[in-house]
């Protein structure tokens, strides 16, 4: 049995003043998580990962779809209802600064939800389970009884992941945690959460623009444009022979291909959408005014998630043209 699943997961948001006064942030997503599973969800900025994440702990609200933990259809709870699961639920925000109360110390904020999921427990517990995690994650007592201000960007992101673990067992939504780091502390984030991952065997959705990450983690990857999932393989398929035309952009905007060619790529990645794209979005592939394979049909005629191997899913009219991979787009 799976430990979370997701079945045409949407979610909405209304904007004032806009010609489309509803923006679907994610879009009918379905996923699955096995026991000790990390999975990877990668896409650009915007593209409605980090509102995926929160809507699978409740921090947003559904517009439609089903949510399951353990068996458990859990979408339709009360706030009330849901609060006891949040001991097996936890988030690892993007930002260590905006999510550590800067009037705590690292060893009382790490402390903090065993006092609200575990109120009954003695304080020098919660203490001392809390100084395990975050010796766990290298920071030693010495680190423990400073405040945030006192400490780098990676030892907040270490104790950030420590306070995640502090409950023991469950999920953990990882939502971008080496972003804001310098590419050193980065190595040091990802070594501890690939030891974390084998060590204790963590289930996890780990969220990233930065699809080398994702694949270097997570032996499964899925690839979201727009707030829908283009793609899904395990990380060897997705990095060898992509599918989908987006997913060979994000490879080709990684560090290591040519600079010229990469920077045409961020730059066409980032441009304002036009008549075009708009209306493609709303008739078919909503990638189709970026892609370099568009066809008529791509415009007229949104593609669906479809097998096309054992584990592997994309959502592309033109997949079955290319069976060996897309070539790089260096020519762009």
């Amino acid at each position: 049995m799976n430990l979370l699943e997701l079945q045409g997961v949407s979610v909405q948001f209304r904007q004032a003043g806009s010609p489309a006064p509803v923006l679907a942030a994610v879009d009918g997503v379905d996923l699955a998580i096995a026991e000790h599973e990390m999975l990877g969800l990668v896409g650009e900025s915007g593209c409605g990962k980090t509102t995926l994440g929160r809507a699978i702990l409740r921090l947003v609200p559904l517009a439609a779809g089903e949510m399951r933990w353990r068996g458990q259809r859990i979408d339709g709870l009360s706030q009330r209802e849901f609060r006891p699961l949040r001991r097996e639920l936890q988030f690892v925000f993007q930002d260590p600064n905006a999510c550590l109360d800067p009037r705590m110390t690292l060893l009382e904020s790490v402390a903090e939800p065993l006092r609200a999921l575990d109120p009954g427990s003695p304080v020098s517990d919660r203490a001392a389970r809390a100084q395990a995690r975050l010796e766990d994650v290298g920071i030693g007592a010495d680190l423990a009884g400073r405040y945030p201000h006192q400490l780098s960007g990676g030892q907040l992101q270490r104790a950030v992941i420590a306070r995640a673990l502090v409950v023991d067992r469950g999920f953990v939504v990882c939502d971008e945690p080496v972003s804001a780091l310098d590419v050193t502390v980065q190595g040091q984030i990802v070594r501890l959460l690939e030891r974390i991952r084998d060590e204790r065997g963590l289930a996890s959705l780990f969220i990233s623009h930065n699809l080398a990450v994702v694949a270097r983690l997570c032996e499964r990857v899925m690839v979201m444009y727009r707030g829908r999932i283009v793609e899904t393989a395990d990380r060897r398929a997705i990095v060898e022979t992509p599918l989908h035309p987006y997913t060979r952009e994000l490879l080709d905007a990684v560090p290591g291909i040519d600079a010229g060619a990469r920077q045409r790529l961020l730059q066409r990645a980032a441009k304002p959408r036009t008549v075009l794209e708009d209306a493609a979005a709303h008739a078919g592939c909503p990638f189709a005014a970026r892609c370099p394979h568009v066809l008529p049909r791509c415009l007229a005629e949104r593609p669906s998630l479809e097998a096309t191997a054992e584990s592997r899913l994309v959502a592309c009219h033109r997949a079955s043209e290319w069976p060996g991979g897309l070539p790089p787009l260096v020519n762009i």
